[in-house]
């Protein structure tokens, strides 16, 4: 107990440093404005307001803004999971030529940075007319989620027996029949931990969105909204937290509800294989 002290020690220090800033986010949106830029700090605000997130949800253009992002992700999470799980069960379940090249070529899209590629995604939607369209950055959230889609489901094939398809297909099943009713519920877990990875990515990126999106500002997505959330007299600090705390407020519900097979999907993607 006494050895593991200054781990559980450490491990606290962690949580209340990532902690802090989301809990001084959600304080700053129920604080009235008169008590946000005191001298003196408050760390529970003495009478709680909706004020700001009235001022948020009435902004001009936050439904617009909230349903172009829910579009882009959730788009662009279906389509990474639809080529991803063919790519993962081709990689997993099969072996052909060239297959341990393209595994390395997956890890390696990973690891890149998809911010270095801002320019050159530029000046294809530029040169495609795609820029200030959607499409674009479904396209582009779509590749960026891919490969980790990919990873994570190769891995979690792997750990589901091939006697089990083989089973089904001695029982009459097809090839296809046997995926889909024997090894698709399996990898429900697996299935879950990913698209909450796509979603997040998606649902927080901003560098793509900010870059592409110019002329049509109708066609923007939230972080590049919250980032121009201010008027005349300056940054609406209040609003602005409670705008940001609704706009966390999806993925924080997602990940409360799907956390335990989150956890064992990524925990079973990341060793298996």
């Amino acid at each position: 107990m006494i050895r593991r002290l200054p781990l559980n020690l450490a491990a606290l220090v962690v949580v209340v440093i990532s902690v802090f800033p989301v809990y001084w986010m959600a304080l700053t949106a129920f604080t009235p404005t008169k008590d946000i830029q005191a001298e003196t700090p408050t760390f529970w605000p003495a009478h709680p307001t909706l004020e700001h997130f009235a001022t948020a949800v009435n902004a001009d253009g936050f439904w617009t803004f909230w349903r172009n992002s829910l579009a882009v992700t959730a788009a662009a999470v279906l389509l990474a999971l639809a080529v991803a799980l063919l790519a993962a069960f081709a990689v997993a379940r099969m072996r052909w030529r060239g297959r341990r090249g393209f595994i390395l070529m997956v890890f390696i899209a990973q690891m890149a940075p998809w911010e270095a590629l801002l320019v050159s995604m530029f000046i294809i939607a530029r040169d495609t007319g795609m820029l200030d369209k959607l499409s674009m950055l479904t396209l582009i959230y779509f590749m960026t989620t891919l490969p980790f889609t990919i990873v994570t489901l190769r891995g979690f094939l792997a750990s589901i027996p091939p006697e089990l398809e083989e089973a089904a297909l001695m029982d009459g099943c097809g090839r296809a029949a046997a995926f889909r009713r024997v090894v698709l519920p399996l990898l429900a877990p697996g299935l879950m931990s990913t698209s909450l990875f796509g979603f997040i990515t998606a649902w927080n990126e901003f560098a793509f969105a900010n870059a592409l999106i110019i002329k049509n500002q109708d066609d923007r997505t939230l972080p590049v909204w919250l980032s121009s959330f201010s008027n005349v007299f300056g940054t609406d600090w209040g609003a602005t937290m409670a705008a940001s705390t609704l706009f966390m407020l999806p993925v924080l519900l997602i990940f409360l509800i799907l956390q335990r097979r989150v956890t064992s999907g990524l925990i079973a993607g990341a060793v298996k294989g």
